[in-house]
């Protein structure tokens, strides 16, 4: 006798989760923060932190190249083998945007990101 497996109703995929808005309802805008920074300004609420492990709700493209793929895959590979730590890419990524900001608003115009984008 063959088995039937019950399968979810679209409804059911597509429902709404705890804590998202539903349709009939307009998400409230959250504060959106915007400041001057001044080379030698230190942010108030202390160095920003990557948001890790955490339903994210922005999406953004970026393009990168083969070899920087390659790297990137590379970096997650060691990470895993050398220290345990299974992130993926896009935890990665956020790590390294991360302290690649936090460089920034620390040392201003002599950040290893605006030196590197002078250079280009």
């Amino acid at each position: 006798m063959a088995r039937r497996v019950s399968m979810p109703a679209a409804d059911d995929l597509f429902r709404p989760t705890a804590g998202s808005p539903t349709s009939t309802t307009e998400p409230e805008p959250g504060p959106r923060r915007v400041r001057a920074v001044a080379d030698d300004d230190v942010e108030v609420g202390g160095p920003k932190r990557p948001s890790g492990r955490v339903r994210h709700d922005e999406k953004m493209t970026v393009y990168v190249t083969a070899d920087e793929l390659v790297d990137i895959e590379h970096a997650r590979l060691l990470l895993r083998r050398d220290h345990g730590l299974a992130v993926d890419r896009g935890r990665l990524v956020r790590e390294a945007l991360a302290l690649a900001l936090a460089d920034l608003d620390a040392q201003g115009t002599h950040s290893a990101l605006v030196q590197r984008l002078i250079e280009e």
